[in-house]
């Protein structure tokens, strides 16, 4: 099935869900001014105006943008338990409306902490899309590794925790609201095989930017050669996923696993791809012990491995604006190639 043009943004990087977080790996640097060509105007004044409309009773809370913000979201602290989640392009509602209506049904059978949607608001004093209030969760986000990282026990416990996290989304039902729901449908659950022209355009554009830090010939082959494992092409019967298991949307303390952000992604389809962050967040021998936890068999590791890859050769279109996305997203690219037997 080709992408359609809203799912080759999306897999280009346009619209690549993000809520990092205030504490941990900070993305203050990582954003350098506009994202997009159609992104919307937003400032500590709307999101002012918008809050004293909206919710009258907080009139006394400071707004305070985050240093960071996502590439989908604007965020902002609300005093000091709520963040504000803004869209940065036109159509970011249907996000916003995704979260609120399924977080609450899933959450519950999640072995972590997610974000409680406190409400979502309307448009208003000219922002057009829905935005929403969330309680603020504390917490570290795990380092990135990279083929030179040293093996740490304390990333073991994450690797289980992870586990339990991807584990639980999978067995969770899938009603049948879920399944006539097209907001639940997105590209990283289709088959891995209709990522292929997008992942072979997104080589060469990765090659033009001249100073790519990537060995991509060899990404190219190990590309062909994905495309060539077994599962390829099929459909599993749709199992839920989260779509955005990265570093930016985990949070830890003392180690563990305690909180995943961010469910902008979240989809039903074929889960593979959350098995990408095995190779942002963990080292070998962790990495491991998540795929023997999940019981997961070799071609459905490597399509996640794939997936990795894929997702890192989207950097081209933040090569410039995210600095810090960018040096993640060439660690995982390192640490695939690495694990596949290539020079990284």
């Amino acid at each position: 099935m080709a992408l359609t043009v809203w799912q080759e943004r999306r897999a280009r990087g346009t619209s690549d869900n993000r809520q990092p977080h205030e504490r941990g790996l900070r993305l203050s640097s990582a954003v350098a001014g506009v994202l997009h060509d159609d992104e919307l105007p937003i400032d500590t004044g709307l999101v002012r105006a918008l809050v004293d409309r909206a919710m009258p009773g907080d009139l006394d809370l400071s707004v305070r943008r985050l240093d960071s913000s996502g590439s989908s979201n604007a965020l902002f602290r609300l005093g000091e338990n709520l963040l504000i989640r803004l869209p940065r392009q036109p159509g970011g509602s249907a996000t916003i409306a995704k979260e609120a209506r399924w977080v609450p049904v899933l959450g519950p059978s999640l072995p972590v902490q997610v974000p409680e949607v406190v409400r979502v608001f309307e448009p208003d004093c000219g922002y057009p899309e829905r935005w929403s209030v969330v309680r603020w969760i504390e917490g570290e986000h795990p380092d990135v590794v990279t083929p030179e990282t040293s093996a740490d026990p304390r990333r073991e416990r994450l690797a289980s925790d992870l586990a339990d996290v991807v584990h639980a989304l999978r067995l969770a039902e899938v009603p049948d609201e879920a399944l006539s729901d097209p907001d639940l449908r997105w590209y990283r659950g289709e088959p891995l095989a209709t990522m292929d022209a997008v992942t072979k355009q997104n080589i060469e554009r990765c090659r033009a930017l001249g100073d790519f830090a990537l060995d991509l010939d060899a990404a190219e082959r190990l590309w062909e050669e994905a495309m060539r494992l077994p599962g390829t092409k099929d459909r599993p019967a749709p199992r839920w996923y989260h779509g955005d298991l990265a570093a930016e949307n985990l949070l830890t303390q003392d180690g563990r696993l305690t909180a995943v952000l961010d469910f902008g992604s979240l989809s039903i389809g074929d889960p593979a791809v959350d098995l990408a962050v095995a190779w942002e967040v963990l080292d070998a021998p962790a990495r491991e012990i998540f795929r023997r936890k999940l019981g997961v068999g070799e071609a459905t590791w490597l399509r996640g491995r794939a997936w990795a890859l894929s997702i890192t050769l989207m950097i081209w279109y933040y090569w410039t604006t995210m600095p810090l996305r960018r040096s993640s997203r060439l660690a995982i690219g390192r640490n695939v190639l690495a694990d596949a037997g290539y020079n990284a």
